[in-house]
């Protein structure tokens, strides 16, 4: 399947540290893969929203933080739930992405066109 440069009009909500419902290791194994392969395919969304334990993937130690970072990079809009930082403990740790609130990610939501939870 040929690559697509283009951002879509879509946004990824990530509400788990990690994806799936599976053992800690399987859920970063694949979360790792999943934006791995966002970059390499050139799937592009327009943003990608952190929320509740998905926070934990923009902190120290996070083994998705490099995926992260370049899809930062290449103009996907990270946005972390300040929140959900502040009660998880994690203000300080937060390593990619822009904190936001509620109202960002409503606001990411219903400009997307098609909006995927991982």
């Amino acid at each position: 399947m040929p690559a697509i440069s283009e951002h879509r009009n879509t946004v990824i909500l990530v509400t788990n540290d990690g994806m799936g419902k599976s053992d800690p290791e399987l859920q970063h194994i694949l979360a790792a893969k999943y934006f791995q392969l966002l970059l390499e395919d050139g799937k592009l969304p327009a943003a990608i929203c952190f929320y509740a334990d998905g926070v934990r993937l923009v902190c120290d130690g996070s083994p998705v933080l490099e995926p992260l970072r370049a899809l930062g990079e290449k103009g996907v809009f990270l946005v972390v739930c300040g929140t959900c930082l502040n009660h998880l403990g994690l203000a300080d740790r937060q390593r990619v992405g822009l904190v936001g609130g509620m109202a960002d990610i409503i606001e990411a939501q219903w400009r997307a066109d098609k909006v995927i939870t991982i």
